[in-house]
């Protein structure tokens, strides 16, 4: 049972406040473990691991952040000792969950250490800025859990400490409840969205488990794919089905619900064997309570939800998205085969259907047959992605690969 929980904070300003996060931790059976990131001031009383070892792991010593007269690039500093001393604790061993408190720069900092730790370690932020929009979507550890540390700027007080109770139960129960992966078979990453749309995931989740894989099915939806390429990163993958590629698409034409500019790269850097396809591909997702870009205001639109309005791309923002899903695949170092349903992409572009483009869709093939790297197998497909055709090629060619030993077999 993990109770190990390291609580992370300027000890030289906010002592109070970290000390009262270990209190509530102990009085639940926990273990609090500390790490000062303070730059000038010292704690009350000595922490587990000191801002001075947090200096030495980012390479930098005090009087080397003293003599630079700036407190954005000491904090900079400290955030990559802190994120760099956390990961190599965490391998060690040493702690199960973790906790950072700050305001505006602590929180810049906790950004970077949650990010540096595994997904599925438990991590929260508890701060003032929590939820805010200065917190750019690509800075949050696709796992991190955010509390508002409401009232607690300065100062211990009963508003304060609802927060921080709340937080620090929070991170504890996690840390009690975790059920890390068990990596007993190997895993199968897969992109996609809801069945309403895309429907591929419903039968080829079935027939891989029966081939004795575990598949994950990730959302693409900004934070999804976040994880997706943590994952992948990792090599906790032994193949990608990369089905669902619209945040791609999203990066490329300026919407907030991105994966960042390194989406679809991380299995083909780790040699990864990577299927690819296009899932939602011709559509632009933007948050739904935001005005529609002025570019895109008389683009057929489909209002999904509150939070979600999809726009259609063009026949030459689809040929601009064809090159850039290319110049990805080329990094790859590891097999790539791109599954190109010639009759569509989602549901809603079905001959006939509300979203139907035949002639921008046309654009996007011609486009991908003249820049699909060399290293990349072009598999075209007389189908719709959300017919059997679809399923049946993609488990041949995964088939393939097992038979040829580049994805390993399965296990019952």
């Amino acid at each position: 049972m993990g109770n190990r929980i390291l609580i992370t904070g300027t000890y030289d300003t906010k002592d109070d406040e970290l000390t009262y996060l270990a209190q509530v931790i102990r009085a639940q059976g926990g273990e609090a473990l500390s790490m000062d990131v303070s730059v000038l001031g010292d704690p009350k009383s000595p922490t587990d691991w000191s801002k001075h070892d947090v200096m030495a792991e980012a390479g930098t010593s005090f009087q080397e952040l003293c003599d630079s007269g700036d407190e954005n690039f000491a904090m900079q500093a400290m955030a990559r000792g802190a994120a760099a001393l956390a990961a190599r604790l965490h391998r060690e061993g040493r702690f199960d969950g973790a906790i950072v408190l700050g305001g505006s720069m602590g929180t810049d900092l906790a950004l970077d250490l949650c990010a540096a730790l595994p997904l599925g370690v438990p991590k929260y932020i508890v701060s003032t800025i929590s939820f805010s929009p200065m917190i750019p979507p690509e800075r949050l550890a696709p796992d991190t859990q955010m509390i508002l540390w409401a009232g607690g700027l300065y100062g211990l007080n009963s508003i304060c400490k609802a927060s921080l109770s709340q937080a620090a139960g929070a991170v504890l129960g996690a840390a009690r409840a975790a059920d890390p992966p068990a990596r007993d078979r190997p895993l199968i990453g897969m992109t996609s969205f809801g069945k309403s749309v895309l429907r591929y995931m419903t039968t080829l989740k079935p027939a891989l488990e029966a081939r004795g894989y575990e598949v994950a099915v990730f959302h693409a939806t900004g934070m999804g794919g976040r994880a997706f390429e943590a994952l992948a990163a990792e090599g906790a993958f032994a193949a990608v089905m990369d089905f669902a590629p619209q945040e791609v698409g999203n990066h490329l034409f300026g919407s907030a619900i991105s994966a960042g500019p390194d989406r679809m790269t991380a299995a083909g850097l780790r040699g990864v064997p990577q299927m690819v396809s296009i899932g939602c591909y011709d559509l632009i997702d933007f948050v739904g309570w935001h005005p529609v870009p002025d570019r895109f205001r008389d683009t057929p639109a489909h209002a999904h939800n509150r939070l979600l309005t999809s726009v259609v791309q063009n026949a030459d923002e689809r040929r601009e998205l064809a090159q850039a899903l290319a110049g990805k695949l080329a990094t790859a170092r590891g097999p790539v085969s791109f599954l190109l349903p010639l009759h569509g992409g989602n549901e809603w572009d079905r001959a006939g259907g509300p979203l139907s483009d035949p002639a921008a869709l046309a654009a996007f093939c011609d486009e991908l047959r003249r820049n699909l790297p060399a290293n990349a197998r072009l598999i075209e497909l007389d189908a719709h992605i959300n017919d059997p055709a679809f399923h049946d090629a993609a488990l041949a060619q995964f088939d393939a690969w097992v038979a040829a030993g580049l994805v390993p077999p399965g296990r019952s």
